[in-house]
């Protein structure tokens, strides 16, 4: 992929174009300061991850998925993301398991500061480090584009009161599990996370909905 469809790409997951809103080529064009076509070829790779969509003599829009298709998504999500944990407790490396070790210490540091968007960001690479420990290519794959595809209706999912200290105690559930080696327990406390995350998963899906209506409008 692009240097330029990367950030694009960065554009739609960190919230700045919400799900369904349009894509002018000039607007992009201008803000990275480059032609229009290597916009165009940014977004014909974007489209083939599905991202964005592209529409005959409509344009380019940013994928959204309906309230059906977001529930569908998130739920085999869950039990993807479950299986890796699952797979991660028996397949993991010694250094793998520290790293995760020492991630997840880390991120205790920023949830008791209320650090959100940092908190965020390790909360990515501590589930796609657990993702790729299943040592499964096919498996990290699709759940990797699953959580993609959902990313950016999840950017609110840490705002509610007392969420980072929560998901903290339940990552610290699933490190455990993963790091001593016992699969049926790290299977059961990924579901029991993304459980918990279900009810905050809503309620960002409900800003992300309301928010999407403004920003669809400012680049319209």
């Amino acid at each position: 992929m692009s240097s330029l469809a990367e950030q694009i790409r960065a554009l739609v997951l960190n919230g700045d174009l919400s799900p369904g809103a349009k894509l002018d080529e000039q607007m992009l064009a201008e803000r990275f300061e480059v032609s229009r076509t290597p916009v165009r070829e940014a977004l014909r790779q974007l489209a083939s991850t599905g991202l964005i969509e592209l529409r005959p003599r409509r344009g380019a829009y940013v994928s959204s998925l309906s309230p059906a298709q977001r529930e569908e998504t998130f739920l085999a999500m869950i039990e993807l993301e479950a299986t890796c944990s699952r797979l991660a407790a028996m397949s993991m490396a010694p250094l793998e398991r520290r790293n995760l070790q020492r991630l997840h210490e880390s991120m205790g540091e920023l949830a008791a500061a209320g650090l959100v968007d940092e908190f965020e960001e390790a909360n990515e690479i501590l589930h796609d480090m657990i993702s790729r420990g299943a040592h499964n290519a096919v498996l990290s794959e699709l759940t990797e584009s699953l959580r993609e595809r959902l990313r950016p209706y999840r950017n609110t999912q840490f705002r509610s009161a007392g969420r980072l200290t929560r998901a903290h105690a339940e990552h610290d559930a699933m490190v455990r599990a993963i790091v001593s080696g016992d699969p049926a327990k790290a299977h059961a406390a990924m579901l029991h996370h993304l459980g918990q995350a279900g009810g905050t998963f809503k309620e960002a899906l409900t800003g992300a909905l309301e928010d999407s209506e403004l920003r669809s409008a400012d680049w319209g």
